[in-house]
């Protein structure tokens, strides 16, 4: 969603802040997934969808990465990158991602992302526009909005969408470490909006199962 920020712009000018900060206080991390079910904002992307990302951080909180992973008939690729902070009990953060996609998937999306979290709850604000004339189709501004709380890695989230776009969506799930492997799994409810994969179009339910490893570089 957009044509605010372009990702080479994006990622060489994070980095380079980062660069200047100096090496010894960055670190360097991947990570690999692999989901039953492949569902971004509560919307259907693919079955079994296998990912990869790499991170780059500084202890100042700046931070710039890629990741991708396979959906139907093609491939995702994001790109971001900004900033993390906390004020006392109270943390923050700024950034922007753009997501692309190979094989005339989807159009392009590029958004400014907002969060705050306290305790137990986050919240996020993501304002972006969607480059639906890359395949043909039209351009959209939109906004996303997520309320989330967890416990002890139980989690519940409420996310819904504005602007020119609509749709929502809950999901409760549950992520644990078992032998450094990150393993987990949610269950998912979407309204008409968001459900682009069933017969009668009137909202799904869908539980997925995920794994995923983080190792330093």
């Amino acid at each position: 969603m957009s044509s605010m920020f372009r990702k080479s712009v994006l990622g060489s000018a994070i980095a380079l802040g980062l660069l200047a900060s100096g090496q010894a206080a960055a670190e360097l991390s991947a990570n690999v997934g692999f989901a039953s079910e492949y569902i971004f904002r509560g919307i259907y992307q693919a079955e079994s969808s296998a990912s990869a990302g790499v991170d780059y951080g500084h202890e100042s909180g700046l931070y710039v990465g890629t990741w991708a992973a396979d959906v139907n008939n093609g491939i995702e690729y994001d790109i971001y990158g900004g900033y993390n902070g906390a004020v006392g009990d109270l943390s923050y953060g700024v950034g922007f991602t753009g997501y692309y996609y190979s094989d005339d998937f989807d159009g392009s999306y590029e958004e400014l992302n907002l969060s705050a979290g306290y305790g137990p709850f986050t919240v996020t604000h993501n304002i972006g526009t969607y480059n639906g004339s890359d395949i043909g189709g039209t351009d959209a501004d939109y906004t996303f909005t997520t309320v989330k709380a967890e416990y002890k890695g139980l989690y519940a989230l409420y996310g819904t969408y504005g602007d020119e776009a609509d749709g929502s969506y809950v999901q409760v799930g549950y992520d644990t470490d078992v032998s450094g492997f990150t393993v987990g799994g949610y269950l998912l409810k979407n309204d008409e909006d968001l459900d682009n994969n069933s017969a009668d179009g009137d909202g799904e339910t869908r539980l997925v199962f995920t794994v995923n490893k983080a190792f330093d570089l």
